[in-house]
């Protein structure tokens, strides 16, 4: 045997001999890969480090504080937050999946796809449609105390919108769509061979639906409504302009009104340990159960909807029909009402100024997480180790971080490498550099580039994993170089998902508001921010033209990902 071993090892392609896999093993491939993936890891990590070194390092005298009169009140708030509005995404986006899904009714094809539009409004922007559509002085109540004969708020009860109830219906409006899509796509593919066999059987759609599809779709709810967890605990502009004070809103006022940057990054480190846990319970739950289509011609069937004829199929119709009229009628509405009476402000130099600002760190911001997330796929592809994989998941765990998180504690590390480098160069030259990071919008810039370049990662990576696994092999047999295979051979097909994860960047970092608050320079407005200073002062309809340019820069990938799903000829249910 030990010399079949030697033979082997003589043979060109054989197995390489001892010294030279020790050499291998002292020399690894790619080292300069695996050093900038290090890099690009331990600049996503650096606010997280930076926020525990801050909450560690202060005297302590504001936490007796904290926990007495602001960390009970605040949790509550922000647990009672978060269990409504996962009740009520998961309800809306897995009861309209199933009705698109499973029953054919009146304009099932258009709302199959419409019930994503909410995804384009920023949810700071429906809470300011919501207050002044549900408030005493709007449409509703007006029409409630017309109808009845009312004289006053006295004569008469309707729920308040500025409660945590009322906010969790806010964010539930315009966030349910991430459940939606991640079900619908479920009951479309992974479940029709399990449902297909329930039927033989002679059960109907609801025990269907009940005892098989629901159980199967488990993990896929269970992830779109993590994500929704996400980003309600990334909101901090409906949760503070309805009055409602979460944990994030907790992080600003103690910095802001207390001027306790220690409190403050305290409380953001619980936010943080909130976070994984909430990671951690979407791991558990994606991992325990797993269900695999058995053949990928099964997708090809089109077994028949459930035709619901009459009042039965109206009354579906205007139950799919009402998500969209909440989370997107209502705020298109509210401010294209107010910008109809304020054409004027289309043309005025802040609006212009807050569009231009917004382009260029949005269009910046997907050039530079594009970059690295072909970077860090290509890492992978190339090294294949399991420490290079591991760090490229660091990387992206910065979409985790809420933006108020992310932008705070990259506040400190800003702020340190600005003094760091003024101190050297007083030292050493004379010469004072001021703040070069700190206050600018480069900051807003590599704050968004952290969090969102898991998004983009995600997107390119689903390209990737559609194309053949030894494509690029092919190119290499050829005499090409890796670097040269993959721009000549990956890139070219890899354009539509890198398109993709640039217009998803892009406008991710146009709504962005919290980081941006926090990082942005004296005078430096985004749209997002545009319409905060207006809502903050108690007038969003002076904030109306900012609010419809928003939407409609959003409205285009959401269509376009809208209109994709009505394409589903060949994966109907």
């Amino acid at each position: 045997m030990r010399g079949i071993h030697r033979t082997i090892e003589a043979l060109p392609g054989g197995v390489p001999p001892l010294h030279a896999r020790s050499f291998a093993a002292k020399h690894p491939r790619h080292l300069w890969l695996r050093l900038i993936a290090l890099i690009v890891c331990l600049i996503v990590l650096l606010p997280v480090f930076s926020l525990a070194y801050v909450a560690l390092s202060g005297t302590g005298e504001d936490w007796p504080h904290l926990v007495r009169n602001v960390l009970p009140g605040a949790s509550i708030t922000t647990f009672y937050l978060l269990t409504l509005v996962a009740a009520g995404t998961g309800f809306v986006g897995v009861a309209t999946a199933w009705m698109v899904v499973a029953y054919e009714f009146p304009l099932r094809r258009t709302l199959s796809w419409a019930l994503v539009l909410p995804l384009a409004v920023p949810s700071y922007l429906a809470a300011y449609a919501f207050a002044e559509f549900f408030l005493f002085s709007g449409p509703v109540q007006t029409f409630y105390r017309g109808l009845f004969g009312f004289q006053s708020a006295r004569d008469y009860w309707f729920p308040d919108i500025r409660t945590t109830a009322g906010c969790a219906l806010v964010l539930s409006s315009v966030l349910y769509p991430y459940v939606y899509l991640t079900t619908r796509i479920v009951f479309l593919m992974q479940g029709r061979n399990i449902a297909d066999a329930a039927r033989t059987l002679g059960a109907r759609p609801s025990r269907v639906f009940w005892r098989v599809l629901l159980p199967v779709a488990r993990p896929a709810i269970v992830a779109g409504v993590a994500l929704v967890l996400m980003e309600t605990i990334n909101d901090i502009g409906a949760a503070e302009y309805l009055g409602v004070r979460t944990l994030t809103v907790a992080v600003y006022q103690t910095w802001l009104a207390r001027g306790s940057l220690e409190g403050g990054a305290q409380i953001a480190l619980i936010m943080l340990l909130l976070v994984f846990a909430i990671l951690g319970a979407e791991q558990w739950a994606r991992s325990s159960r797993r269900f695999h289509s058995g053949r990928a011609t099964h997708m090809k069937a089109h077994p028949p909807r459930v035709v619901l004829k009459g009042m039965r199929g109206w009354a579906a119709t205007l139950l799919a029909t009402l998500p969209v009229l909440l989370g997107f009628g209502i705020p298109v509405f509210v401010f294209g009402q107010y910008a109809s009476r304020r054409l004027d402000q289309f043309a005025s130099p802040a609006l212009a100024d807050a569009f231009l600002n917004t382009v260029m760190t949005a269009s910046i911001t997907a050039l530079l997480t594009v970059t690295l997330a072909l970077f860090l796929l290509n890492a992978v592809r190339l090294v294949r180790a399991r420490d290079v994989t591991v760090t490229v998941r660091l990387a992206s765990i910065g979409y985790a971080l809420p933006g108020g998180i992310l932008g705070l504690g990259l506040l400190f590390v800003l702020a340190r490498f600005d003094n760091s480098l003024d101190t050297f160069m007083r030292d050493h030259f004379d010469h004072s550099t001021g703040l070069l990071l700190t206050g600018s919008a480069a900051g807003i810039i590599i704050a968004c580039t952290i969090r969102f370049v898991a998004l983009a990662e995600g997107a390119i990576r689903s390209g990737l994993e559609k194309l053949p696994g030894r494509l690029d092999e092919a190119a290499r047999s050829l005499g090409r170089t890796p670097t040269q295979s993959a721009v000549s051979v990956l890139l070219p097909l890899l354009k539509p998902a890198i398109f993709t994860a640039a217009v998803l960047v892009f406008v991710d970092t146009a709504k962005e508001l919290s980081a941006t608050i926090l990082l942005r320079p004296f005078g430096f407005s985004t749209l997002a921010t545009h319409v905060y200073e207006n809502a903050s002062r108690a007038a969003p309809q002076d904030g109306a033209a900012a609010a419809i340019v928003i939407i409609l820069t959003a409205l285009v990938p959401v269509v376009a990902l809208s209109k994709a799903l009505a394409r589903d000829r060949e994966a109907t249910l």
